[in-house]
Order: structure tokens, then sequence, then C-alpha cells
């Protein structure tokens, strides 16, 4: 889908001063990295003679999908006991194989599953005097520095200012009023649109979502090399001037 064929129109990048990015699914091929983290798994599962760990980790994300959907304002404990409850676990366990699993092992796969052309985009936006912001339903901070990315605000569902996972509006609206920028002048770039779209909707905020197919009614691109992302991909002449909008900088 070309920038002038979008749905809802083109974009007008000049008047957005935030980029909101997703991080799990819209910096990084979350299948790709799925499928080596299963490999991972499976080598454990064999090691140990138990497939715990593997169900454990279906049922907390199953856990958190319907926490998500229910727009739960009490997930951070709930996810937990939720899936010991499944599991006929302990929640210590649960959050243990979780830290590990989620949190900390797939760090250094991450630079191999990196989106072709995200840096470019990342590096534009900054140029040009954009602020940019990630906005994850999980932690963020170690994700995005293994995939060798910065950003001004970093903002997770686990932070204690938050409480909530996408679409619960709460989250965004922190991410906005940290940057000091209004839902008209921000877009929200991500890969799910019953979370992402759906959150940039309840504040009226544009959104794109990242999707190899197109879906109706929804603004999609494929890749951070498509056409929409030029304006930051292609360097101006050395020595040309570049504009600033940045309202504010924010350290994550």
């Amino acid at each position: 889908m070309t920038a002038a064929n979008l749905p809802n129109g083109p974009v007008q990048w000049e008047r957005v001063h935030l980029v909101v990015f997703d991080l799990d699914g819209t910096l990084y091929d979350q299948r790709r990295l799925r499928t080596m983290m299963m490999l991972r798994l499976l080598i454990d599962a064999g090691r140990s003679r138990s497939l715990t760990t593997i169900r454990i980790l279906r049922a907390f994300r199953h856990c958190r999908e319907q926490l998500g959907e229910a727009l739960a304002t009490d997930f951070a404990s709930r996810q937990y006991e939720l899936t010991a409850d499944q599991c006929t676990l302990s929640e210590e366990a649960v959050k243990a194989v979780v830290e590990e699993w989620i949190d900390r092992r797939p760090l250094d796969i991450l630079p191999a599953c990196r989106c072709r052309g995200v840096e470019r985009v990342f590096a534009g936006l900054a140029a040009q005097g954009k602020t940019v912001a990630v906005f994850s339903d999980y932690p963020a901070s170690e994700k995005l520095r293994a995939l060798g990315l910065s950003a001004d605000i970093v903002v997770s569902a686990s932070d204690p200012e938050v409480g909530v996972l996408k679409p619960h509006p709460a989250g965004l609206q922190h991410v906005l009023s940290r940057a000091q920028v209004s839902a008209d002048a921000a877009i929200m770039i991500g890969d799910r649109v019953d979370r992402d779209w759906a959150v940039a909707q309840s504040h009226g905020m544009r959104a794109l979502i990242r999707s190899s197919r197109p879906i109706a009614g929804v603004d999609t691109f494929s890749s951070y090399e498509d056409e929409i992302f030029r304006p930051f991909t292609e360097l101006p002449p050395v020595g040309a001037p570049v504009s600033s909008s940045r309202p504010i900088r924010t350290s994550s």
C-alpha cells in the first residue's frame, strides 16, 4: 500500500510531533523470534524431560490476552495468579519462568530479528526533530537496547504510572502527557488492530499497522522501507537545513 492510498488518507508528517512505536511484532519479526525461541524451549524440555515451561508460557500469554480484552486494571498481579491457577503452580514459579524466558532469554536473538530499515526510520525521525516513544505491554528498555535502538520516552504497561494493558487508554495517555503532545499531533505505529489501532482510536489518534496484507479500513504498511517512511529514510544532502518540530526532549 502506497502512502497516497491509505484508507484514511496520506499522513501529514509535518504535523506529527510525536511518533509512538509498539515494540513486540512492530520493531522486530515476532514470528521469527518465536520460532527460534521454540527451538530453545524444545531443547530445554528435552534436557529436563518436562514440558512445564512451555505450558506456563502458553497459559501466561493466554491470560494476558484475556486481561487486555477485559481492560483489567490489576493485570500486574492477576497475570501470575491466573497462570498459576491454570498450571497448578506457585505464582513465584510462574514469575521466574516468565522473567527468564520472555524478558531475558530472547535478548541475544533480537538483533537478528530486527525489522529491516527500522533503524533508519528512528534516525530520520530524530534528525527531523520528532519525539520518538516506545510503548509496550511488556518491559521494553532491555529489548530496545538489544535491538540497537533508542527512544526519547520508553513506557511499559507494568510501569507504576501505567498499570494497564492495551487497549486501555491510560497507557497511551501517559505517553502523550510525558511528551506534552496532543493526540492530533501524534501517531501510533504497531502491529495489532485490536491493541495498537484500538488504543490510538480511543484518543482520536492516527495509527499505522505493520501487516503483510491490507486490512479493511486500517492504514497498514509492510516494511519500514515502504514509501510512507521515505521522508525519514531518504537523507537530505550534506549541509541542507533540517527542520525541528520537537516540542520536548524527554529521557527514557
